[in-house]
């Protein structure tokens, strides 16, 4: 399973670095255009970019749930044993799995609400936008799947 989920991650941070790049595309039109006289100013190249930003938000989000690099509010003192680090982890990721799951369930909604339009500027269909909040959900639900079983593991160890 840690193959499986480390070829996803390797998919996400490729997914990511694409789209990091072709916001540059509708994003240096818009400025350009703006500038230079002969070139029309295109209002597809607004939602367009809106579209990738989104995408960016919600696998950067999935990326920092895998690396534990997302925001983490400390309200109890730091826990100085290995167990007790434990114990906060799951206390934190079982937080987050709540939060997770409401993503799928209404992600989920949102995105079968997006099937049902398409953008008016460009046409798309928004299902391909909003899929990305319950895609973001499962994929958190993933990676805080394996870091609760990495956590429960510490908790079993046998220290003397």
């Amino acid at each position: 399973m840690k193959r499986l989920l480390d070829a996803y991650d390797r998919l996400l941070r490729l997914a990511i670095t694409a789209l990091m790049g072709a916001i540059l595309v509708p994003v240096g039109l818009q400025i350009f255009s703006r500038y230079v006289g002969f070139i029309p100013r295109y209002i597809w190249t607004e939602e367009v970019a809106r579209f990738c930003f989104i995408w960016i938000i919600m696998i950067g989000s999935m990326i920092a749930v895998r690396d534990a690099t997302h925001f983490d509010v400390d309200v109890l003192p730091k826990p100085r044993t290995a167990r007790g680090r434990a114990i906060a982890r799951l206390v934190v990721d079982g937080f987050m799995l709540v939060m997770a799951l409401v993503f799928v369930r209404y992600g989920y909604d949102f995105a079968a609400f997006g099937w049902e339009q398409n953008s008016e500027l460009t046409g798309i269909n928004m299902i391909s936008i909003h899929l990305a909040f319950p895609l973001a959900g499962v994929t958190w639900v993933l990676f805080l799947g394996e870091r609760i079983v990495a956590a429960v593991a510490t908790l079993r160890e046998r220290r003397p």
